[in-house]
């Protein structure tokens, strides 16, 4: 018992003296730094290009015809509602469905409840936000969000998976 007890307290003590020596990482080079960024740049575009032929393969099998952005969000005003303009700094009141490109429905209203946000101010989906802008109270729209404009690289780490593309069905209730 002795002896073991011995060689337990030797292994933690040769544990704790490799755990805490560690190494200095070796500082990036400004130039280092510069050809990361402009890689993951390029990474970046290939991505987003790869995301708007899925969109625009997924508007071609179910015919369907909207209208893209510069930012790539894609967008139908089903309904332009003849009530105030939604506009930076006011709240929107919007009953909403949220789903993946394959139908699969992520998030509803219907269960739970609208979704009432001020504009302008974060805190919802940057495509969201964009598209809101195009309506008044009373509109209905849809709207297909590439992830850099949804969810982006890891999704809402609960319904939405990472890297998704969402499909939102919005009615915008009240801009207050």
């Amino acid at each position: 018992m002795c002896s073991t007890f011995r060689y337990l307290i030797f292994i933690l003590t040769l544990s704790t003296l490799f755990a805490c020596r560690h190494r200095q990482p070796k500082p990036i080079t400004e130039e280092e730094y510069h050809k990361t960024r402009q890689h993951m740049a390029e990474v970046n575009k290939i991505l987003v290009e790869r995301d708007r032929q899925r969109i625009m393969g997924w508007l071609n099998r179910n015919n369907q015809e909207m209208t893209e952005t510069k930012t790539g969000l894609w967008y139908r005003i089903d309904r332009q509602g003849d009530g105030p303009p939604a506009e930076t700094g006011k709240t929107a009141v919007i009953n909403y469905k949220v789903s993946l490109l394959d139908g699969k429905v992520c998030y509803d209203s219907k269960t739970a409840g609208p979704k009432k946000f001020r504009i302008g101010q974060g805190g919802v989906e940057s495509g969201l936000e964009e598209g809101i802008l195009m309506l008044r109270q009373g509109s209905e729209a849809t709207f297909i969000m590439p992830p850099h404009l949804a969810y982006g690289l890891p999704g809402d780490g609960d319904k939405i998976p990472a890297r998704a593309i969402i499909l939102y069905q919005v009615e915008v209730i009240a801009i207050e």
